[in-house]
């Protein structure tokens, strides 16, 4: 599961999985060729603010889960989170606004901002549509550019890790600025084209 904006078709594409750092060679990492990408048919690159920003990559080749490679859960459709809820966001993202591309795969705690609250005028406002989930927004932490179609991770109440939003926008204003947090694809909101793209591919 990747963004919609993160796909080109002009590219060629590599999945590494249990992969670290980015300029190591690691033998734990391994580069599968996509067999298939999915880009959700409503997304629009003009109109980033519409949402659908979502893509599923469906790989050439099994992956054996090790230490170092572990699956992710779909949450129930339509879950929503409650405000505060201890997220995690993972990236090779910017390490500050205008700063170098990370190495070493970052991670850090992002709260969840609930939808009340970040769709607020002195937020995200009117732009932030239901099917976004926010987390962050502190000023001290947050998605940057790079992060885009990273997951934002949450264990539920049985201990599993569900990947609840795929890392969509930050600010103009900077990547930690206050008030204005991390925006991600919300992954409860797709799991009706999650389930029909898996049926069709």
């Amino acid at each position: 599961m990747t963004a919609a904006h993160c796909i080109n078709n002009d590219l060629s594409y590599r999945v590494f999985v249990g992969k670290y750092n980015l300029v190591e060679e690691e033998p734990s990492s391994n580069a599968i060729v996509p067999e298939k990408i999915i880009v959700h048919e409503k997304w629009n690159p003009i109109f980033v603010f519409l949402g659908n920003d979502i893509a599923l990559i469906k790989l050439s080749e099994h992956v054996t889960v090790t230490d170092q490679v572990q699956l992710g859960c779909i949450p129930a459709a339509e879950t929503v989170l409650s405000n505060q809820y201890p997220c995690y966001i993972t990236g090779w993202g910017r390490l500050s606004t205008g700063g170098p591309i990370a190495d070493r795969l970052q991670q850090a705690l992002m709260p969840v901002v609930d939808h009340a609250t970040c769709s607020k005028f002195d937020w995200w406002g009117s732009i932030l549509r239901t099917t976004m989930v926010c987390a962050g927004g502190d000023g001290v932490v947050g998605g940057c550019n790079g992060d885009s179609g990273g997951p934002l991770n949450c264990r539920n109440a049985d201990g599993a890790w569900e990947v609840h939003g795929v890392a969509s926008f930050v600010s103009g204003l900077g990547c930690n600025f206050v008030k204005k947090p991390t925006v991600f694809t919300r992954v409860s909101s797709f799991n009706d084209w999650i389930d029909q793209a898996m049926l069709n591919n």
